[in-house]
């Protein structure tokens, strides 16, 4: 079964100002669904055809196609699920929990916006549900992600955030930074709570 590109839970213009309708729609009409269309070719009559999105991370980045598509598709899931229009104003449950024993919501805030910013060139920052139940943050090049053997740092993501140019550049420029601070107004921590306890 090919992938398609999954239906958003908000119209393109509801995270405005932080992120504008423009950059909302080619994000996820045209950049998604380039990297659904590559990778549903690059796994066609493969023995990756029919597995998950999360089994395809984590045993089919040998293959750069699948490897770029695949962290593109599973990337860009993730993102449009933990964005919601006004946000929720900080995190619930066990990921609260977690975050707390990481050392606070200031300090999570500070090193992952520190992964976000220092991410050179394209990449992702991550907060990651560790195997003992504990997170940490990290960051990624490219389309590569926690779950992928290539990653730095292995874990199952719960929040992530898109730092490559065509994700904020219509609205921000060059200023990274500031797109970054302006996340944290649009995060579903109710998601995030949703995927820490899966």
């Amino acid at each position: 079964m090919s992938f398609e590109l999954p239906k958003l839970g908000y119209a393109y213009d509801a995270l405005e100002p932080t992120i504008d309708a423009k950059t909302m729609e080619i994000h996820h009409t045209k950049h998604h669904q380039a990297y659904i269309d590559n990778l549903n070719n690059a796994i066609k009559g493969t023995d990756l055809e029919g597995k998950t999105i999360e089994e395809i991370c984590q045993t089919g980045t040998d293959k750069p196609a699948v490897r770029n598509n695949g962290g593109g598709h599973f990337n860009h899931s993730l993102f449009w699920e933990i964005l919601t229009p006004g946000g929720s104003t900080e995190p619930v449950g066990n990921v609260k929990a977690a975050i707390e024993a990481y050392g606070g919501l200031e300090k999570f805030k500070a090193d992952f916006s520190d992964a976000a910013k220092t991410r050179f060139g394209s990449g992702w920052a991550w907060l990651v549900k560790n195997a003992d139940g504990s997170v940490s943050v990290t960051s990624t090049p490219n389309q590569d992600n926690p779950l992928m053997p290539v990653a730095d740092a292995k874990g199952t993501p719960v929040l992530g955030l898109d730092v490559w140019e065509h994700a904020y550049y219509l609205n921000y420029q060059n200023r990274r930074p500031d797109y970054v601070a302006a996340f944290f107004s649009v995060v579903n921590w109710d998601k995030v709570e949703e995927l820490f306890n899966k």
